[in-house]
């Protein structure tokens, strides 16, 4: 999920970033904030826990990946592990693929420590390193796709290793929250900026002149268009509404934005190739 701090002085720019730029800027970023991410919102994650944003959305909620007992399972941009972990204790083979090297490092901490462990590799979104028709069900919990660059080739590469018929779904930051600053106070609440403006967020070091961290954004409809032109047919879009009692505040998430406008937009598909 969305909450990246920086710890040095960063200007913010929109401008156009290519892949490459996205990943090496991206990847750092995550191996910073890693530690801290875990000791903020592991608790409220769970070692082997499943949510699908702050709101507090959980897998056994939504049912978003069906009964996954006996499912080959893929979670892209995995993290810490919790989402698979979850997997592998409802029955499924869970499987991880992270850019960060230190959340994957926390990975393993957990698998020690609950004696439930996910394999796990370092890699990138685009370029997914397993064969065809791998797995009944990828998915991502606010994982690698607001980081990506080349969206199409990930959403390819998803369709690549997924079986006939398999399902993907995914997190995101609601794309009508592109308009708003990201402060969970009332000032979050007022609109900014193009819902159409598709410029991508570009933190760089004052000192360095480097490119610290990237977002990219698409619209609901850039979404139903890369994913139905990629073979897949939508079955779920929900927007989980804040729940009463959630005083949880979670970077731009708050109880103050998340009972007025969508935070989260969760995505269900199945892989229907014509």
């Amino acid at each position: 999920m969305v909450d990246v701090p920086y710890d040095r002085p960063v200007r913010v720019e929109r401008r156009p970033v290519g892949e490459q730029e996205s990943r090496a800027a991206n990847g750092p970023d995550w191996d910073r904030y890693a530690d801290e991410y875990q000791a903020t919102h592991g608790p409220y994650l769970g070692d082997a826990g499943f949510l699908w944003g702050p709101e507090g959305l959980t897998e056994d909620e939504a049912g978003m990946l069906g009964d996954v007992a006996g499912k080959d399972v893929l979670e892209v941009g995995s993290g810490a592990g919790q989402c698979s972990r979850w997997v592998r204790t409802h029955g499924g083979r869970g499987f991880g693929i992270d850019l960060s090297v230190r959340q994957l490092q926390h990975s393993r901490r957990i698998d020690d420590a609950t004696g439930v462990a996910v394999p796990a590799v370092q890699g990138t979104a685009t370029a997914l390193p397993f064969a065809d028709d791998s797995f009944d069900v990828v998915f991502s919990s606010f994982g690698a796709l607001q980081f990506v660059s080349e969206i199409d080739r990930a959403v390819a590469e998803t369709a690549r290793v997924l079986r006939q018929g398999g399902r993907y779904a995914f997190s995101i930051t609601h794309p009508t929250r592109w308009v708003f600053p990201d402060d969970p106070g009332p000032a979050g609440l007022t609109a900014r900026q193009s819902y159409w403006d598709r410029t991508p967020y570009v933190e760089v070091e004052e000192e360095t002149g480097r490119v610290a961290y990237v977002e990219h954004h698409r619209t609901l409809g850039d979404w139903v268009a890369l994913l139905a032109g990629n073979g897949f047919r939508i079955t779920h879009l929900l927007e989980p509404e804040w729940p009463e009692g959630n005083d949880r505040v979670w970077g731009g998430w708050s109880q103050t934005r998340g009972r007025l406008t969508p935070g989260t937009a969760l995505f269900g598909a199945e892989w229907e190739p014509g």
